[in-house]
């Protein structure tokens, strides 16, 4: 408070000089007030009467004359003008003074409109021109006190700052959070600030836990698995909003918040591509993760939201895992990862490593039919369903469509409780003792074919493979 000073003089000075509601663009005039500098008053008074002599001219003139479609204009061309219909050219009295011919229309001038225009155009300029000294002298008088001006307004914005954060945190019920020097990720009962004002249904708070604990439970990173819309990414935004809330020192939309130190908030979610720079969706998702993997660190806040999607399913899959795998075993972030690759679910054997899901429940309506609702709440372990097909329905895809979806996801999960993938042809799977598979692919023999790499195997595991294809190809 102290840093904003006395300026009584300056906002007198300010208050009378500038109209309440300047243009954006001191050239185009109208900045200063009336009042504030008489010769800018007396040039305006004469521009702004100009409408009414101009009316009055046209009034006059069409009584002289007899033509009642004369009329009175203006271009930039050539000024002001009268301007008579061919048909009526005739009857423009000698005192009219030819200036353009027009294909339906003569322009003519007289003496009277001549001296007006003079008087006119130059007013309008000498007014501007007037504004702009006036605004040069504004300048030249702030100015003098100008690192008094900076300091009062940079205390101003501070205080609008924390003014508007209080007033949020007081309607809200928002809560103080504890920074503690704790490597923790503590949060009660979180809400997203902007969901949860512009949502008609009350907001469904989640909690987050995120340490390391002693005893080797800790937990660095969550799976996040579920449907779509069922708030994977809400849940991911509204943490690291509630972190950059603490951090800038505010109070957060949480009931409790414990915080340890965070170096930074790296994420990875959307998705679009870059055309300026010719750059796909999938190379801008790999150039985000590629960012994130190279600076993040056991201090830092990381989202992964849908990595891979970009590319074919096996593709991104074994990128979504070694990303994975690489930021909780190198990085050792604070992560969270949304996924919808169910597989991912297995990284929770490793250490620091745990599952979460956000659920959906099919109900069936008698009015609407079969409805998916949304429970926006997160609960330990993974999810088992992603209702893609139902989130589908719900954006009003046909329902041919859907259902010709539903039949073909059947057959495709048939066929894979039917088959396994064959281990891979590799020197280390080529050594070891064979077991019998439970299942086969469909194409397992050109799967196995595709994966060989021969400058990699020995003349024996190479005849070991060859075995092994034409067994795969006789089953």
């Amino acid at each position: 408070v102290d840093e904003l000073g006395q300026h009584d003089d300056h906002a007198a000075l300010l208050a009378s000089a500038i109209v309440e509601q300047p243009p954006v663009l001191a050239r185009d005039g109208g900045v200063f007030a009336e009042g504030h500098d008489a010769e800018l008053d007396e040039l305006r008074r004469l521009s702004e009467n100009a409408d009414q002599f101009l009316v009055d001219l046209e009034t006059r003139e069409r009584e002289a004359t007899g033509i009642p479609t004369l009329k009175v204009g203006y271009n930039r061309v050539h000024g002001y003008y009268l301007e008579i219909s061919k048909a009526q050219a005739g009857k423009a009295p000698t005192q009219y003074t030819r200036r353009q011919t027009l294909t339906n229309a003569e322009r003519y001038i007289t003496e009277e409109l001549k001296t007006f225009e003079d008087k006119v155009l130059s007013a309008r300029e000498r007014a501007l021109a007037r504004e702009r000294l006036l605004y040069e002298q504004l300048l030249d008088a702030l100015n003098e006190r100008l690192p008094q001006l900076k300091t009062c307004a940079a205390a101003l914005s501070e205080l609008d700052v924390l003014a508007g954060l209080a007033e949020r945190a007081q309607a809200l019920d928002w809560s103080r959070p504890e920074l503690t020097d704790e490597p923790k990720l503590c949060i009660e009962r979180g809400r997203h600030p902007v969901v949860e004002a512009v949502r008609e249904d009350p907001f469904e708070p989640n909690d987050l836990i995120l340490d390391d604990s002693a005893d080797g439970n800790g937990r660095r990173m969550l799976v996040i698995t579920g449907p779509n819309m069922g708030g994977k990414s809400t849940y991911m935004r509204q943490n690291a909003l509630i972190v950059l809330l603490a951090h800038i020192g505010s109070f957060v939309p949480a009931a409790r918040a414990q915080i340890g130190p965070i170096d930074r908030i790296l994420t990875r979610i959307g998705a679009g591509d870059d055309l300026a720079r010719g750059q796909s969706t999938f190379m801008v998702e790999m150039s985000e993760t590629s960012y994130i993997l190279h600076h993040a660190t056991d201090r830092s806040l990381v989202l992964m939201d849908e990595i891979g999607r970009g590319t074919s399913t096996y593709d991104g899959l074994a990128l979504a895992e070694a990303c994975a795998r690489h930021l909780a075993a190198n990085n050792r972030a604070w992560t969270l990862f949304a996924t919808h690759y169910f597989e991912l679910t297995a990284l929770a054997e490793d250490n620091g490593i745990a599952n979460v899901h956000l659920d959906a429940v099919e109900h069936h309506d008698k009015v609407h039919g079969d409805r998916l609702v949304f429970m926006h709440a997160v609960k330990d372990g993974p999810a088992n369903r992603s209702f893609g097909l139902q989130v589908a329905a719900l954006a009003g895809l046909p329902r041919a469509v859907v259902q010709q979806a539903k039949a073909r996801l059947a057959e495709l999960e048939q066929r894979g409780h039917d088959a396994p993938t064959p281990a891979p042809m590799v020197p280390d799977t080529l050594d070891a003792p064979r077991q019998a598979s439970l299942f086969s692919a469909p194409s397992a023999a050109m799967e196995a074919l595709a994966g060989l790499d021969p400058d990699e195997l020995t003349p024996k595991q190479a005849l070991e493979a060859l075995y092994r294809l034409k067994q795969l190809q006789r089953e």
